[in-house]
């Protein structure tokens, strides 16, 4: 595993590049990615399943810029993309259409009709009002759409209710129990053909032993499915793998995950889907912000950051506490609230945290916002979305710029009433 954030004589280094050269010429806040670390967290979960028949299809509502995409193309990577937008954003980055799925409970007419005619691997489709809907606009358009249908197993991941999308009052996919009826009825369908079954029980899940249930159940549908001659030629297990946030999060083990699956599914004759995201490129990006205040309060103190919460939505959203590191090692140390400059009080990163004595106008990084970072981000308070920068090796370039203030401005009209 190679370590692409380090210190070295005190500074922090992304792979060569010290991040304080990146703040020089790019203003704060923005995200910083590191490249090598996405390559190597891709070649560790490829080398775990590598023994089975495989496609990994990276989850790009992750982390959907186009120059983190192109990498995931280079490396053979396919998408699992829940939008027309991001399939786009995966052809134009390189990816082929036949390594595309296309999954979401509310695809619309005008999204399943483009990816139809550009193609895709498989619609994942979560119920019967879009079985048919696929199925019309098929026949519309004279072609046979390959699907596949998210099976609800009724699983309890042990994540955050917010990333759960396994249990049965989840609204993802079909009811386990009415699988085996619903794809009858696909199979009677004229311009849909079967082609795989799919899972996905939620994300950010350490707990191995969930998924070796929700394949135990996806053996049991499948044996049911053989009996009615429904052929299944792919197994898309999902994503869900999580990743380090704190020193005391539990980590899986990437190969005992390849191992559960290959003696789960791995003797099946199945062509087996990955939609890893978070596992990909959660560990490979830093957002650096500038401390603008250090504020004494009645009752705490408080760092002020330039990022706010519009930026980096995951603490307000779902209470998240990332690691925030100085830019330049300390050695004192305060306990402080570190907040953001919105006018929300959930505008806040991190409560009561000891955190080391740093300056006004110095800088900091949040470790661990590769995934579910930028892609969350709004333009909330008018704030303009900050700055993407890649490092490779050493090089650093800007991969989204931050627009201007008349760029937002211009997109608005005032009626001439």
């Amino acid at each position: 595993m190679v370590e692409c954030f380090t210190y070295r004589k005190g500074e922090l280094q992304i792979e060569k590049v010290e991040v304080a050269k990146v703040v020089k010429e790019v203003q704060t806040p923005f995200y910083l990615y590191s490249r090598s670390q996405i390559i190597d967290n891709f070649s560790r979960f490829s080398d775990a399943v590598s023994p089975l028949d495989n496609l990994i299809c990276y989850s790009i509502k992750a982390n959907g810029n186009l120059s983190v995409i192109k990498t995931i193309a280079e490396l053979g990577g396919g998408a699992d993309v829940v939008s027309l937008g991001e399939y786009k954003r995966a052809m134009k980055a390189g990816i082929d259409s036949s390594k595309i799925v296309f999954s979401g409970v509310g695809k619309q007419d005008f999204e399943i009709s483009e990816t139809l005619k550009h193609g895709l691997l498989q619609f994942n489709v979560e119920s019967v009002s879009e079985l048919e809907m696929v199925n019309k606009i098929s026949s519309n358009l004279g072609k046979i759409a390959p699907i596949a249908f998210r099976v609800n197993p009724d699983i309890d991941a042990g994540t955050h209710e917010g990333i759960s999308t396994g249990k049965a009052d989840n609204k993802f996919g079909i009811p386990l129990n009415e699988a085996l009826k619903i794809y009858k009825y696909a199979d009677s369908l004229h311009n849909v053909k079967i082609v795989g079954i799919d899972v996905h029980i939620g994300s950010q899940i350490s707990d191995l032993g969930s998924f070796e249930k929700t394949f135990f159940h996806l053996s049991k549908l499948l044996e049911g499915l053989k009996k009615e001659k429904i052929i299944i030629k792919h197994i898309d297990v999902g994503g869900g793998l999580g990743i380090k946030y704190s020193e005391t999060d539990p980590v899986p083990n990437i190969k005992e995950y390849g191992r559960i699956i290959e003696r789960a599914l791995g003797d099946l004759g199945c062509k087996i889907i990955f939609e890893p995201g978070r596992y990909i490129v959660g560990n490979a990006g830093l957002l650096v912000t500038k401390v603008i205040y250090k504020k004494k309060g009645e009752k705490k103190d408080f760092l002020i950051l330039d990022c706010a919460m519009n930026d980096f939505f995951r603490p307000a959203l779902y209470g998240a506490n990332h690691r925030i590191i100085p830019l330049k090692k300390k050695t004192g140390k305060i306990l402080v609230d570190i907040v953001g400059p919105v006018c929300e009080t959930t505008d806040t990163f991190l409560k009561d945290h000891k955190f080391d004595d740093i300056g006004e106008g110095e800088c900091c990084a949040f470790m661990d916002v590769g995934a579910y970072g930028a892609v969350l981000s709004s333009e909330y308070n008018s704030r303009p979305l900050i700055p993407e920068v890649m490092v490779s090796r050493a090089e650093f370039h800007i991969v989204r710029k931050r627009p201007s203030f008349e760029d937002m401005i211009e997109r608005e009209f005032i009626p001439d009433w």
